[in-house]
């Protein structure tokens, strides 16, 4: 993506591609075995990565330039994105969330919300989006946790699961029910905003999951929470609106991260072609494996173009929950038809460890569940094409 982008982003990308290189590319795979033996040096290893980016500035950038971060366009920020992502998705995701739950705050929080937010990220710290309930993931009606009134304050019981940034977020945008006798879309939905350290917030079981296990995720258990009235988001039954809006923006976020995997796919595929020799002559010259290279390469050049489309309209303020849905589908399916093919195209040796094209497999595929699955946004692109039935 990087021929959309600025001089300035370009420069940043420059330096990231450099850290990339020599910090991440071989080092996520050692913390990822260690992690699998159950060895806290592999999460040391992705701490001091982490530390690393954020050295860099990549915490900082969704805040407004005027607020004390580097005022990127979301297409700068999306291309460096990408490029986190082809060597690590589950790092991605850690910056991306920063991404997600700010959406929610800009979108109907105060000035000094947002500040605080803003705040937070400048120094380091991390944002959740706390939508995902154990019987309410695609069907937010089915929440249940419920925020009641108390005077001036709510008080917040229930769980919240598969919360990326769970064990490390600084703040949380928690959605609750606020009014039983009102559906979910209706207005008995409403966000919070609350911020780590606060009694009866805690976290819960950590998921150990079969990808991007460079991601924190974990259960988010609200026990009697209290929180000033002040702690809303927009105003009380707006929830689901806000949710909905956030979620318009998030999954092109998805989408990008998919990108990076995509295109690991194929530039480790290249290299392997290349190298391997088989009756005589090297894998490169197999024109069935120059035909699954060329459907790899446009499947992810097609969904770039996607993606980069979501995001122009999104930085002109035009309409986008459509393009957006069509972004996060196609670049996620690219991503799993690449890393399955990039599996395929290695023989063996793609179903082993030692190279990293199985992993990028595991981290493909909770791209095409999370942030509303693809079956979801089939349903949402079919709906806005038909039109009115």
């Amino acid at each position: 993506m990087a021929f959309f982008i600025s001089e300035d982003a370009k420069d940043l990308l420059k330096d990231l591609h450099t850290f990339c290189e020599n910090e991440m590319r071989s080092q996520v795979y050692e913390a990822e075995k260690a992690g699998f033996k159950g060895d806290p040096a592999g999460e040391e290893i992705i701490q001091g990565i982490m530390d690393g980016l954020q050295e860099m500035g990549i915490g900082t950038l969704p805040v407004p330039e005027e607020k004390g971060g580097p005022g990127l366009s979301k297409m700068d920020r999306a291309a460096l994105m990408e490029e986190i992502a082809k060597y690590d998705a589950g790092i991605t995701a850690a910056f991306m969330v920063n991404e997600v739950a700010l959406d929610s705050v800009e979108i109907a929080g105060t000035e000094e919300q947002k500040d605080r937010c803003y705040d937070i990220l400048l120094n380091g710290g991390y944002g959740c989006f706390c939508l995902t309930e154990p019987n309410a993931g695609c069907d937010v009606s089915g929440a249940v946790t419920t925020a009641v009134k108390d005077g001036d304050e709510y008080v917040l019981n229930g769980t919240k699961c598969f919360i990326t940034n769970g064990p490390i977020g600084d703040f949380y945008v928690i959605y609750a029910v606020t009014d039983k006798s009102v559906p979910v879309a209706k207005g008995g939905y409403t966000a919070f905003l609350i911020e780590k350290g606060t009694p009866g917030l805690s976290v819960g079981s950590v998921e150990d999951k079969m990808g991007i296990r460079h991601s924190h995720t974990s259960d988010i258990v609200l026990e009697d929470c209290r929180v000033p009235a002040s702690a809303v988001l927009g105003e009380v039954g707006q929830g689901f609106q806000i949710a909905m809006k956030t979620l318009d923006i998030s999954r092109t976020w998805i989408g990008i991260a998919s990108l990076g995997i995509a295109q690991r796919a194929i530039d480790e595929s290249v290299s392997y072609l290349k190298q391997r020799v088989q009756f005589g002559k090297p894998l490169a010259k197999n024109e069935v494996l120059q035909f699954k290279i060329a459907d790899m390469q446009m499947k992810t050049e097609a969904a770039r173009q996607v993606c980069a489309y979501a995001l122009s309209l999104m930085d002109r303020g035009e309409p986008y929950s459509v393009a957006s849905a069509e972004a996060k589908c196609l670049a996620s399916d690219a991503a799993m038809y690449c890393s399955t093919e990039a599996v395929q195209i290695h023989g063996g040796y793609g179903y082993s460890r030692e190279y990293p094209v199985e992993k990028l497999m595991r981290d493909a595929k909770i791209h095409q569940i999370f942030e509303g699955t693809n079956e979801i946004q089939r349903l949402v692109i079919g709906k806005a094409t038909i039109g009115k039935i």
